[in-house]
């Protein structure tokens, strides 16, 4: 007799990762540009009678392909912006462009006028690669919106969820996807949406998927059917058709969410911090880069800032305050002192409107945020990151940690000198509960969302704007 595995409760199989020979196209042809431009703007001779200039080249296409595969590039599935797709091409040859310029700063491999043609072609090259990637994306919508390479596609579950990913299939054609409908056995309830939309039971499905009416199936039924799905699956093991589960994990409130793979088995992280691997390194440097070049060119005015401090109060020129930083640990922080007093206790009272604690020189440092330039420091250090969450005083975070939910998960990165919260003017005196939580929200929205690119839109945008605001006092 023949065991049939596929009947046991235990787990069987492992779960792989999608590949296409799309994916090795794209590579392939990304490779082939990079070449082939190099070789029209340097010329041909220049190959055979100078070989060492090859480095160059080698330098260019290995960098690119590097971290092009590091920051996903031929990774992202359709139906995602295009404009993701440029952001990736340009941070990729941003890293070319960089390395080839390190090399030719410290060899001799080219001489003057190479090195212009060398320019020419760092230049060029990422627009003719984004046009490449342009041309693809253009051909295969084409193709799926005259119905060539197209999936039909059943939905099981009358959800909210299954509405959700209904209005992408049917919205978006380009995706290639055909919709022929819901299938629902249930009752409508809490969990189900109006019977207009299903088209009919779960067995006219089994029915129609064993006469190979479909293509593709999803399942978008709750979390807690899961004897009901499971007894689905069992059906559909006797098709050809392809079957995927949508968990409706949105109700766990996710918070940088990431599918990992341990030796295959899936695990799904709930709250994770999105500066981790290359994308913490890349937020660590230009951190770096960013807070050594501020410190070389605000040095002469911090001295300036030091000694109004000193001449207009008593007192140590710093203000150190104990806060919490990444993952919870206490920090220490440092500020241009703007108050008569030196309070880290206990109870730390938030400035207010017309504060008798606040020195006349410290009401324009607060007004014009350059109480907090030494904090460029606390970068330099590694304890604060200049884009995040602002840090609290210690005797703050246990306070509100109390009364508003997800109000650590803050914490899951750096603290930052200025970040989402603060170009939205949710800053200064929070002396109702709602402020504080019109902060956390947008905190929580800045870790959701975060990329390299909104970080420097968040930096640009302080610089015009963020300087200066009523409520900072």
């Amino acid at each position: 007799m023949i065991n049939n595995s596929f009947s046991s409760n235990k787990p069987n199989g492992f779960i792989r990762q999608h590949k296409s020979a799309l994916v090795a196209l794209k590579k392939l042809c990304d490779i082939l540009i990079i070449i082939s431009l190099f070789f029209i703007f340097l010329g041909a001779n220049d190959y055979v009678l100078q070989g060492r200039i090859i480095l160059i080249l080698l330098t260019g296409f290995l960098t690119f392909e590097f971290f092009a595969t590091i920051n996903n590039l031929y990774g992202l599935r359709r139906g995602l912006s295009f404009l993701l797709v440029i952001k990736n091409i340009i941070t990729g040859w941003l890293c070319v462009a960089f390395a080839v310029i390190l090399l030719m700063k410290f060899s001799s491999i080219v001489d003057a006028n190479q090195k212009k043609q060398v320019t020419h072609w760092l230049l060029v090259t990422p627009f003719i690669i984004i046009g490449w990637h342009l041309l693809i994306r253009l051909a295969l919508n084409y193709a799926r919106s005259i119905g060539k390479n197209t999936r039909r596609v059943a939905i099981i579950g009358a959800t909210s969820l299954g509405l959700d990913l209904e209005n992408i299939l049917v919205k978006q054609t380009w995706l290639g996807f055909s919709f022929i409908g819901f299938y629902d056995d249930r009752a409508p309830s809490r969990e189900r949406t109006s019977s207009q939309y299903v088209e009919g039971n779960i067995e006219k499905l089994i029915k129609k998927a064993k006469n190979n009416e479909m293509d593709f199936i999803f399942i978008t039924l709750p979390m807690g059917e899961e004897k009901r799905i499971k007894l689905i699956l069992d059906e559909l093991r006797d098709t050809s058709i392809v079957v995927y589960l949508v968990p409706d994990l949105f109700v766990f409130d996710l918070l940088s969410a990431k599918v990992e793979n341990f030796n295959g088995l899936p695990v799904i992280s709930i709250f994770d911090t999105p500066h981790i691997g290359f994308d913490g390194f890349k937020k660590r440097l230009l951190d770096i880069v960013l807070s050594i070049t501020i410190l070389s060119a605000i040095f002469i005015p911090m001295l300036i800032i030091a000694l109004g401090v000193k001449l207009t109060s008593p007192g140590p020129v710093l203000f150190v305050q104990r806060r919490y930083g990444f993952r919870g640990e206490e920090i220490f922080v440092w500020k241009f002192r703007t108050m008569r007093v030196y309070e880290d206790g206990l109870i730390v009272n938030q400035a207010t409107h017309n504060d008798p604690r606040i020195t006349k020189f410290g009401q324009f440092l607060r007004r014009t945020s350059l109480d907090e330039l030494p904090q460029f420091i606390n970068v330099l250090q590694g304890r604060m990151s200049i884009v995040g969450p602002r840090p609290h005083a210690v005797a703050h975070n246990e306070h509100y940690r109390r009364q508003i939910t997800g109000y650590m998960q803050r914490h899951i990165v750096k603290p930052g000198i200025t970040g989402l919260a603060q170009i939205r003017g949710f800053r200064g005196e929070t002396d109702t509960l709602e402020k504080m939580e019109d902060r956390i929200r947008s905190d929580l929205e800045y870790i959701h969302t975060w990329s390299i690119w909104l970080d420097l839109e968040i930096f640009f945008a302080t610089i015009f704007k963020g300087f200066r605001h009523t409520n900072a006092y």
